[in-house]
């Protein structure tokens, strides 16, 4: 493979991997050098205005790349570091720009990543806060900030790349540039799609939901522990963390049915239950300010019987034999009755992280790939019980309409995967462009042990 294509499928996989920076520095023990005295353990390697980046950052971030089985490298590590400075530049620039984003959005994601940090130490904050050495308050102000800058500098890459578009013959220009040998090969690829349908939950069944709920808000009323009665009985997975405390949130943060009590609660009142997506909840408003409010809930699912099931695997059978009787096409069905949102868009099916509906099949969820293990191309498989991502009970059939052999790139059958490289080249090139003129409106300090790599040439 030549040098020039090996640069830029690095520089695409460490990107990709730098978005994941924050997470994997909080899943494993700092980057330190030996602690001897009169040794610093950690320090500033870059300084870009008023944001720096440490040792540790760029230690955590090359032994993430190394854990992925690659082989060490000084090149690659230059690369992080350039990759690490070029998203300080970014941050620096939104400053400069006046480009922001909400608190709103940067709690709901360093929730999100606190809870993806708990699940990883057993589901334990005091596990996470043993291993850190810190209490949790100090572990979400750390990683708040690391989040804000990963959102400030993704709100300006789509700045910078807004509008750029590929064309067809720009798409083949770049394929007949990639040398023969240095072509990507993929293993086996499928197109399968989906239709989903989530049990609906019986009125009985949700009557005994609502019943635990009130059961529940009267210990509550009468002077019970909010937390420990959420940790005991609530279903949200955060509890274990939060304790049923859903922190300051502003408007649009939460499903609207939250929402909308919660804006009708008067501080310390607690709601009766209600029923969202997730589930019934009972909410307690603690506090308001303006659009932002901090409440503390406990979430309590309505669970299908399994005649609620059976109506769902009767229906769905239904529509298997409009397919099947070439009454009907798989594609319009899903679209029309799939409960799945991220895949009845597409007809059903899955996609590839490009969007592309052929998929390896080792990316496939393991259920589906041993499900169409047994089926034959063209075929639609009877219903089956599932659980979704976000746990709720369903049924699904399944149709497997495509399986190619593993293969060389072709602009044939992965015109959608090479579409995709093509426009990040030329996404790349704007934000080298950028970069070149806007390190120009900053301060950029490097320590002189890392000048070899380049970063302000």
């Amino acid at each position: 493979m030549r040098t020039q294509q090996r640069e830029k499928i690095l520089k695409y996989t460490i990107n990709a991997l730098l978005l994941l920076v924050s997470v994997t520095a909080f899943a494993q023990p700092p980057a330190t050098e030996e602690k001897q005295p009169g040794v610093v353990v950690d320090k500033i390697i870059v300084k870009v205005d008023n944001y720096i980046v440490l040792k540790s950052d760029l230690e955590n971030a090359y032994q993430g790349w190394l854990g992925q089985g690659n082989t060490p490298s000084e090149e690659t590590k230059c690369s992080i570091l350039n990759s690490l400075v070029m998203n300080k530049l970014m941050v620096a620039k939104a400053e400069i720009d006046s480009i922001f984003v909400g608190d709103a959005e940067v709690d709901q994601n360093t929730q999100q990543r606190i809870q993806a940090l708990i699940q990883n130490s057993g589901n334990s904050q005091e596990e996470l806060e043993r291993y850190f050495g810190k209490p949790m308050s100090e572990i979400q102000k750390d990683l708040r900030e690391q989040v804000r800058e990963q959102l400030l500098g993704r709100e300006m890459t789509t700045t910078i790349t807004k509008g750029i578009t590929i064309t067809p013959s720009e798409v083949r220009k770049f394929f007949s540039k990639i040398p023969p040998d240095s072509l990507p090969f993929y293993s086996s690829d499928v197109e399968v799609a989906q239709i989903v349908k989530v049990a609906k939950v019986s009125e009985a069944q949700k009557d005994q939901a609502r019943k635990r709920l009130y059961d529940l808000r009267a210990q509550l009323v009468q002077g019970a522990d909010w937390s420990t009665l959420a940790r005991k009985n609530s279903e949200d997975p955060s509890v274990e963390y939060n304790g049923g405390d859903m922190s300051w949130v502003g408007r649009g943060a939460m499903v609207p049915q939250y929402e909308a009590v919660a804006f009708r609660l008067k501080k310390g009142e607690i709601s009766i239950p209600f029923e969202s997506p997730f589930g019934f909840h009972i909410l307690q408003l603690l506090d308001r300010r303006g659009n932002e409010y901090h409440s503390q809930h406990i979430l309590i699912s309505a669970i299908p019987s399994d005649q609620d099931l059976k109506r769902a695997d009767r229906f769905l059978d239904s529509l298997r034999n409009l397919v099947v009787e070439g009454k009907a096409k798989f594609d319009a069905l899903a679209k029309e009755f799939s409960d799945d949102a991220e895949t009845k868009q597409r007809g059903g099916f899955f996609a590839d992280a490009d969007g592309g509906t052929k998929v390896s099949v080792k990316d496939l969820d393991p259920v589906v790939y041993f499900a169409i293990d047994t089926m034959k191309v063209g075929h639609v498989l009877k219903p089956i019980t599932y659980r979704t991502d976000d746990g709720k009970n369903a049924v699904r059939i399944l149709y497997f309409r495509t399986k190619l052999p593993p293969h060389a790139a072709n602009l044939t059958d992965d015109w959608h995967r090479i579409q995709a490289a093509a426009l990040a080249e030329k996404k790349d090139k704007a934000l080298d462009k950028w970069y070149l003129k806007a390190r120009k409106d900053v301060f950029i300090m490097v320590d002189p042990v890392y000048n070899g790599c380049d970063v302000v040439d």
